[in-house]
């Protein structure tokens, strides 16, 4: 059996690709709307709750999982430690699906790159004028009573459980956005001036993620993107593009009908 945990809009072509060979496969994502998104496709079985690593050993042992692809998010650090450390424990061969950035090779003097929250709050506390962070809703906790005398608006999922959260702690109706991306470059630009921001906070989500119609938007906007880098871990085996890690597992393991 091959195991997958699935986190990105890839997913999709992923298994699609898969079942022309096999239906002998389990799939693992963090949320029910991630599971209903893969309904169409053949599958043994299907997780849909964020799994530690005692679940997801749990999970793999299960499903009698041989090898196992790591699709999560590639800002999803503590999923994909998780899966390394369970298939370090058992035996069980790890393979990397990583979408690749979109940002990495630019060179503009309007980005500036971090490596996680704590440095973005610093530059964002250097930037006289609002922020748009569009990072999503699990981490606007950390930008709630920093010293900034601006404004931080946040765009998130429009998701009643999201959108509850983040009032609970404390933001402001007028500071949220809710809208489902990728977001337009003309949209970008439409929100840059609709709420007068001097910096957008992302990540690099990819091609897929509309992160370079953000950095067009503050290019031409002449404002700061301020990007926070992908975390990094050095991978035996790891694939950038669908149908190159199905040719891998079709020709590496008994997948074929």
């Amino acid at each position: 059996m091959i195991g997958f945990i699935l986190g990105t809009s890839e997913g999709k072509k992923i298994l699609s690709l898969v079942n022309e060979y096999t239906d002998e496969i389990a799939v693992s994502t963090a949320t029910n709307y991630g599971g209903q998104l893969l309904k169409e496709f053949r599958v043994k079985d299907l997780n849909t709750k964020p799994l530690d690593k005692e679940h997801m050993l749990k999970w793999m042992e299960f499903n009698k999982i041989e090898v196992l692809v790591d699709a999560s998010h590639p800002y999803a650090k503590e999923v994909t430690q998780n899966a390394i450390n369970c298939c370090e424990e058992t035996g069980i061969e790890y393979i990397r699906y990583e979408r690749l950035g979109a940002l990495e090779d630019i060179k503009s003097h309007n980005i500036i790159r971090v490596s996680n929250y704590e440095e973005a709050i610093n530059e964002i506390k250097k930037i006289n004028g609002n922020i748009l962070n569009t990072t999503g809703g699990n981490n606007v906790q950390k930008f709630i009573d920093i010293d900034f005398n601006h404004r931080i608006i946040h765009r998130i999922l429009p998701s009643t459980k999201v959108l509850d959260k983040i009032i609970n702690y404390g933001v402001k109706i007028k500071d949220i956005i809710a809208l489902q991306g990728p977001i337009s470059y003309e949209l970008e630009k439409a929100f840059i001036h609709q709420y007068e921001a001097y910096a957008i906070l992302t990540k690099d989500s990819g091609i897929e993620g509309g992160v370079l119609e953000k950095f067009k938007a503050v290019t031409d906007c002449n404002i700061k993107l301020i990007v926070i880098e992908k975390p990094k871990f050095n991978y035996k085996i790891q694939f950038n593009h669908e149908a190159e890690l199905v040719e891998f597992l079709v020709k590496n393991y008994n997948v074929d009908y």
